[in-house]
Formats: structure tokens, C-alpha cells, sequence
């Protein structure tokens, strides 16, 4: 039959109405599409919760108090199935007509759960047992995120302590599968986590950190209970706890130790190169290379060291090297006590907390303390580091401070790093972002490390423009900071790219950086153990100091520091991809004189 001109106009006719109907049919539905995301989202944070019993407790839902997650291979394979099954359906909702926050929950999520697919299949889960995180450490240092407060969460405390042996077999079982297919820390790191299993499991009784908490009874525990729970507890840690220790001590020292790999660069593994590849882009949320990032750690290092010159030389020293050397003796630069070193982070966050409504609209509601470091992890520790508080403020935040070695640990970087543990740092953005009022709870709690840390990096440099580090020598504290972060680029990249060893990091530490010994031999072995985490801070900050300078470019007089800092942080932690769509968006509504509706604190 020959087809004429009405007939194919008919067609397109027909056709553009079955397109309208279809349009208006997929408008109609968002409710109910939104609706599906937001249940699916509802159970995946169910399912992370009853999975990760510790984080649910950090959270302050306490359903799971009484278990530990599982740390054995049959779980980490149900769990890559589970994410497999949430990915599929997550892809399969359709986002058309989705407001620009929903669709964003929806690929935030598909991100997220590929990326733990990804960790999977290259076995990283399968070293379960380093100087930094290991599940030796994890348990000894979430005592003091667990709740104390009444008979109920004693008895869930005593019941995770019976529990241990259990815990232990199952990532000894991990970790026998990753000696299997060659997924080993280095040697020397795993004869560091002996001696720290060590000085954890021995002490017995009330001598045991496990037994903090028979210390401080509550008055909502009865005398009667206190006895039965102070007993039943030292009970666990000498017939449980200890001998798991123990065990697994002796696991670490003759089976596993020795079988440790030689070089301390991540290159060394199978599948090394990709294991590296997939770390740095996580950890950086940027396609850069780990050549590229080296450069950028290079010339970051000339830049800085040239302000800290300029300082060196204002003190009266010929170069920064002299100046440097003088400061390893010099007593004003140097703890007098454990309790020195707190009080001056707690002066620090005192003086800062009056000055935030200068730079932002949003502020934390939570309070933050500083608390001693525990003794069983000061040899490794850093110098200090932030665990988040309960979204509920019943648990503050808290900024653990090392002071071990006090006598040699220089004072003059603690107001840089009390801005950056505290506020306007990790405190302030990670209390707000658990407020977020409308961003599902997977985004109010998102670890976005290139986030997350580039904030604290930022906000290091934020007290100089309140006014503060009014002594030149605690603003070359601050960039001594700042130093160390770009060193990072460098080491890091250094170590597990162009496959440095262990005393070339060591020797470009000691040339670039006024970093105490202390600090220097725990930074390089943290760097060995946690491929591309380092790479986080410097990337972060870069890209948020060009997205500020961005957005005053664009806007001149419109632009507003504190709607810019709202803007940075009312999304919660982003990929900074991400981050740097929004803020384009952000300067488009101010351009156009409308301000983008996002969600608020609580």
C-alpha cells in the first residue's frame, strides 16, 4: 500500500500524542516513585544498621548493643550479594520528574553500594588486621562510645564482652583467607599490632581498659546490680576477653606475622596497581592521577615552605632549615605535661566557638570534648583525632589528643589542629550534617573522606582570618599543618606508586616537615597501612578553596561568605564532583536572585 503525506502526518501526530500521554503519565507517578526511593533508602539503612552494631550504638540506636558485626568471610560474601540485590533495585527505580535532592539520594546510593562491591571483589576486606584499625583496636577504643547508663546497657556491655572469643576466630578466619591469596599488611606493621594485642589483653582485672566502666556506676544501677555486673564483668575480661587476646596474639606472631610482605608499598599485592587506582579515587572522589597528585604535593610543599622561610627569617635564622633545628630545643615549643597539651586545645575551642556566626549561619548544637588518647595506643596514634557524638547531642563529640611522649611533642600546631578536630572543623561539619533535616539518614551520616577531611583542612586556615594564631610562631604551627598535608600527596603517592621505601619517606619527612620524631615514624606507617586516605586532606581543600574563589569571581559583591559556608555544608559529606555541581547551581540561583531551597539543621 503506498503510504502518502496525510497518512505519515497522522503518524507523527499520533505518535506525539502517545509521547504527551506517556509524559504526563510519568509526571503523575513521581509521588509514588519518590515514594518507592524513600522506602528502599529507609530499608538499606536498616539492613547497615543491624549489620554494623557498633555504628548503629555510635549512632545512639541501641537494638544491637549487645553484638559485635561479623568479621567472617561467609559475611562479607552475604553482604556482597545483599549489595548486589539493593544496587538492582536501586537502579531500576526511574528518577524522571524526581526534584534535584531525590535524584541525588538516588545516585549517591548507587555510587555508594557500587563502590562496596568494587572493595570486595579486589579483597581489601581481607586484611582485617593492621597498626591503625584493626579489630584489635576497634574494640578497645569503642568503649568509649558506648553508653553507660542504666542496668540494661551494663548487661548488653557484659554480653559483647563474653562474645569476643567469637569476634576474634572469625577475622583470624578472614585473615587466613587473605594470607591464602596474598592479601598481607607488611611484616613490620603486623610485628607493631603484636605488641599492641599485647599491651591490651595482659593487664587483668580492674587493671583492664575493659573494665573502665565498673569505674563510674550510675545512680540508676542498683547496689545489687552493681555487684552482680562488676563481677560477671571482670569474669568475661579474665575468662574470655584476655585468653581471646591471647589467641589471637599468638595467630599474629607465628602464623601470620612472618608471612607479612616485604615491601611497605600497596604495589606489592596482587592487583596492587588497581588496588591503589580504586583507593585513590575513592579516597580523592577525582579522576586525578597518582602521578598528577605528586606534582600537586611537590609544589605545594615549595609553596608553603616559602611562607614558613619568610617566618624563620622575621625570627632572626638565616633559611627555615636553621630555624627548624633551633625549635627541637627550644623549651617554649614543648608540653610541660599531658595536662598542658589538653588545656591548650580546650583554650583553643573556647576562643573560637564566640567568632563562627561571623562565617556561618549554621552551627553545631552539639557540645565537643577533648579527652587523653588511651595509653594502649599511644605509640601509634596520631596526634589527635575526632569520633563523632549521637545525633541526639546525648553523646558530645570527642577530640582524642595524644599525649604520650609529652616532653618531646611540639605545641605549636595544636591551634591549627583544634580548629580542625573541632571547630570549624570535623565537630561542626559532621554535628550539623547528622541534623540535616529531609537528607535521608545514609546522607547525614556519609564518610566522604576528600570531604570531610578538605573541610577540616579549610577550616584550619579559617582562624586566620577570624584573627587568630596571633603569635608568629603558632601560625607557623598552622602551616607546619598545612606542610604535612602536602607531604601526604607526596608520601603517599611516593610509597604505594613510584614504590619509595620506608626510609625514603622517612628522609623526606625529616627534609620537609617540622613534624616531631614521634609523629613522623606513626605518620609513615599510617600512610603504609591506608593507601590514598592521606590524598584526602590537600585534595579537599584545593578544591574547596576554588570553588570559594569560583563563586566570588562570579558573584562580586553578591557573594556572601557565610551563605557560601551554609552552602558547602547543608548537603552533608559530598564527592567533590558532586560538591562542585551544587556550588555551580548555588551561584546560578544567587545570580538569578533566587536562593536554593536545601535542607536545614535541626
Amino acid at each position: 500500500m503506498k503510504i502518502g503525506p496525510r497518512m505519515l502526518l497522522a503518524g507523527v501526530v499520533m505518535s506525539a500524542a502517545c509521547l504527551a500521554t506517556a509524559q504526563a503519565a510519568t509526571t503523575t507517578d513521581v509521588p509514588t516513585r519518590v515514594k518507592a526511593l524513600n522506602a528502599l533508602l529507609a530499608e538499606q539503612w536498616q539492613h547497615t544498621l543491624e549489620t554494623q552494631p557498633e555504628f548503629a550504638t555510635i549512632l545512639g540506636d541501641l537494638r544491637y548493643n549487645d553484638r559485635w558485626a561479623d568479621a567472617s568471610p561467609a559475611y562479607a560474601e552475604r553482604e556482597y550479594a545483599a549489595d548486589k540485590a539493593f544496587l538492582q533495585r536501586f537502579k531500576a527505580i526511574d528518577t524522571t520528574g524526581f526534584s534535584e535532592e531525590d535524584k541525588l539520594n538516588q545516585e549517591l546510593m548507587v555510587r555508594r553500594l557500587s563502590d562496596a562491591l568494587k572493595a570486595h571483589e579486589l579483597k581489601i576486606d581481607e586484611m582485617p588486621l593492621e597498626q591503625m584499625t584493626g579489630v584489635h583496636l576497634q574494640l578497645a577504643g569503642f568503649i568509649s562510645s558506648i553508653p553507660f547508663d542504666n542496668t540494661k546497657e551494663y548487661d548488653d556491655y557484659l554480653a559483647r564482652l563474653k562474645s569476643v572469643p567469637a569476634l576474634f576466630d572469625q577475622a583470624t578466619e578472614t585473615a587466613r583467607l587473605g594470607m591464602k591469596n596474598g592479601m598481607m599488611p607488611p611484616k613490620y606493621v603486623l610485628e607493631k599490632v603484636v605488641t599492641q594485642i599485647d599491651s591490651i589483653g595482659k593487664p587483668a582485672g580492674m587493671d583492664s581498659l575493659f573494665a573502665e566502666p565498673l569505674k563510674h556506676f550510675p545512680k540508676t544501677v542498683s547496689a545489687a546490680d552493681q555487684k552482680r555486673l562488676h563481677d560477671a564483668i571482670l569474669a568475661a575480661i579474665d575468662q574470655q576477653v584476655r585468653p581471646a587476646y591471647a589467641k589471637l596474639g599468638t595467630f599474629v606472631k607465628n602464623d601470620y606475622a612472618p608471612h607479612g610482605r616485604s615491601e611497605p608499598g600497596v604495589w606489592q599485592l596482587p592487583n596492587g596497581e588497581a588496588i591503589y587506582a580504586f583507593q585513590v579515587e575513592q579516597m580523592t572522589t577525582t579522576k586525578e592521577s597518582p602521578e598528577r597528585i605528586h606534582e600537586i604535593g611537590l609544589s605545594e610543599v615549595k609553596r608553603i615552605e616559602g611562607e614558613m622561610t619568610e617566618i624563620a627569617k622575621q625570627q632572626g635564622f638565616k633559611d627555615l632549615a636553621s630555624f627548624r633545628e633551633s625549635l627541637k630545643t627550644n623549651p617554649k615549643v614543648h608540653a610541660t605535661s599531658r595536662e598542658d597539651i589538653l588545656n591548650r586545645y580546650r583554650t583553643y575551642l573556647a576562643g573560637m566557638q564566640p567568632e563562627l556566626p561571623k562565617l556561618f549561619g549554621l552551627l553545631p548544637k552539639t557540645k565537643v570534648e577533648v579527652m587523653p588518647v588511651e595509653a594502649f595506643r599511644e605509640k601509634e596514634a596520631a596526634g589527635a583525632e575526632y569520633r563523632q557524638g549521637t545525633p541526639d547531642g546525648s553523646r558530645p563529640g570527642q577530640i582524642f589528643v595524644n599525649t604520650g611522649d609529652y616532653q618531646n611533642r611540639n605545641v605549636l600546631s595544636i591551634e591549627s589542629t583544634a580548629y580542625h578536630e573541632g571547630i570549624p572543623g570535623h565537630h561542626m561539619q559532621i554535628s550539623i550534617a547528622q541534623t540535616l533535616q529531609g537528607l535521608p539518614p545514609f546522607r547525614q551520616q556519609a564518610g566522604y573522606n576528600a570531604y570531610i577531611e578538605g573541610w577540616a583542612l579549610y577550616a584550619e586556615q579559617l582562624g586566620k582570618e577570624l584573627g587568630f594564631y596571633k603569635d608568629p610562631l603558632s601560625y607557623y604551627g598552622h602551616l607546619s599543618d598545612e606542610l604535612l598535608r602536602a607531604d601526604r600527596l607526596v608520601l603517599d603517592t611516593g610509597v604505594h606508586y613510584k614504590h619509595w621505601s620506608r626510609q625514603q619517606m622517612v628522609d623526606f619527612f625529616h627534609a620537609h616537615s617540622s613534624e616531631d620524631e614521634p609523629s613522623v615514624q606513626a605518620e609513615t606507617d599510617r600512610y603504609v597501612t591506608w593507601p590514598g586516605q592521606a590524598l584526602a586532606y590537600k585534595m579537599g581543600q584545593l578544591k574547596i578553596l576554588a570553588l570559594r574563589a569560583h563563586a566570588k569571581k562570579e558573584l562580586g559583591d553578591k557573594f556572601d561568605i557565610r551563605a557560601f559556608h551554609d552552602e558547602i555544608l547543608n548537603g552533608g559529606a559530598l564527592p567533590l564532583d558532586v560538591l562542585e555541581a551544587r556550588v555551580d547551581a548555588w551561584i546560578a540561583a544567587v545570580k538569578a536572585g533566587k536562593a536554593p531551597a536545601h535542607p536545614a539543621a535541626a
